[in-house]
């Protein structure tokens, strides 16, 4: 007999789920242990325990699973349909589970005591109460996950090609001299405060030609990177212009260059 209880956490698209399932599954082969397994289904492991305990990724027409078994019991995480994560316990022998009921004695009067589930129809209900558990604990270890994918959108809104007004407007190239040049003069402190204008980068960038630099200016507002200010021709970097900027630097100081030396 096996008996399977999934909880579904449903995204609204395809596009919020894919990068978030990807990290997850990632940090679940990565980072779950063995004593974290059998947190999720609610047992210890002790010295005696001679029971086979690991973790599974596998690849199906379907998708990708993570699957961590413990003896005769699994809990698995997969995506279905691309927008619905499903975490999943699943069991072949009830009795793998203990919680507290009524225990008859052969000699003397019956306890309450911790036991092993019946294999009755009777404990339905306890048992979805401990599978439901067991989904629960593991939805918890995921919440403590870093979600990187938010950055992992904002890299595509900044990189990719987009169209506007007809015309195909290309991304940030973090390696471009040019890209890189601008991105470096709008990191001067001078930008959060006072805004910056074609003016200052004129003198920041003296081999681009100014209508070069307008172009430029046009081209970082339409992919996100600054804003205007309303009746001005003062510009500021936005939230996700500030975080690539920053990234930029700290890449080229702490990766790129180290390495290359």
């Amino acid at each position: 007999m096996q008996v399977e209880y999934a909880t579904d956490l449903v995204f609204r698209s395809t596009t919020t789920l894919a990068p978030l399932y990807e990290q997850l599954a990632r940090q679940s082969v990565l980072s779950v242990k063995a004593e974290q397994v059998a947190t999720f289904l609610g047992r210890k492991i002790t010295p005696q325990l001679a029971q086979e305990i690991g973790s599974q990724f596998s690849t199906r027409i379907e998708g990708t699973c993570i699957k961590h078994r413990f003896a005769s019991s699994s809990i698995k995480m997969y995506d279905k349909v691309g927008c619905i994560l499903r975490i999943e316990t699943t069991t072949n022998d009830v009795s793998f589970f203990k919680h507290h009921r009524k225990v008859e004695h052969r000699q003397g009067p019956s306890t309450r005591d911790l036991a092993p589930l019946k294999k009755t129809i009777y404990s339905l209900i306890d048992l979805r109460q401990i599978l439901h558990a067991c989904n629960r604990r593991y939805l918890e270890h995921l919440s403590a996950i870093d979600d990187f994918s938010a950055g992992v959108r904002a890299l595509d809104r900044l990189t990719k090609p987009h169209t506007v007004d007809d015309k195909t407007v290309k991304g940030i190239n973090f390696f471009d001299p040019t890209d890189n040049a601008l991105l470096h003069a709008l990191q001067n402190p001078r930008t959060n405060i006072a805004g910056i204008r074609r003016a200052d980068l004129l003198q920041l960038l003296d081999k681009l030609s100014p209508n070069r630099i307008s172009r430029q200016l046009r081209r970082l507002r339409d992919i996100g990177v600054i804003k205007r200010v309303t009746g001005t021709y003062r510009y500021y970097l936005t939230r996700a212009g500030r975080a690539a900027t920053a990234a930029l630097c700290r890449i080229t100081q702490t990766v790129i260059i180290p390495a290359l030396a």
